[in-house]
């Protein structure tokens, strides 16, 4: 069963921003990587799931997990997630932000935005608090 995983994007204030960051810190070409401090116990499960991206309280993109090592850093050892490069965006869903990350059914997931969806980036964040306070995005 493939499993996902929510990650906030700390720091990021769209999805360009995120894209912009993980282009400029890219190793490997053809990849991404994401450093966390620790290997997630069910890393075998998330390998061809996808990390959903957290920016402002929504789940707004998401990306393939290629795989997970542990490397070498000046900080020490830690967790690369491997990612395919570019965030797809997804339909956004309220979600608290949080610290590391947390495991997400692929039941759960939201869809991904097709062309001609709705952005909800465009909604005045006033009207976009209410909609989701009452569930409605």
């Amino acid at each position: 069963m493939t499993l996902h995983l929510t990650k906030v994007a700390v720091g990021c204030a769209d999805i360009a921003a995120l894209t912009e960051r993980q282009t400029r810190y890219a190793v490997v070409p053809g990849e991404v990587r994401n450093l966390t401090r620790f290997m997630p116990k069910r890393a075998a499960e998330l390998v061809g799931g996808s990390i959903f991206w957290i920016i402002k309280h929504r789940l707004v993109a998401r990306q393939a997990i290629i795989g997970l090592d542990m490397v070498s850093t000046d900080q020490g050892e830690k967790c690369a997630i491997r990612l395919v490069p570019g965030p797809v965006p997804v339909l956004g869903t309220p979600k608290r932000a949080h610290q590391g990350w947390r495991y997400f059914e692929a039941a759960d997931a939201p869809r991904d935005l097709a062309a001609g969806d709705a952005d909800l980036d465009e909604v005045p964040a006033l009207m976009l608090r209410e909609l989701q306070a009452l569930w409605l995005v």
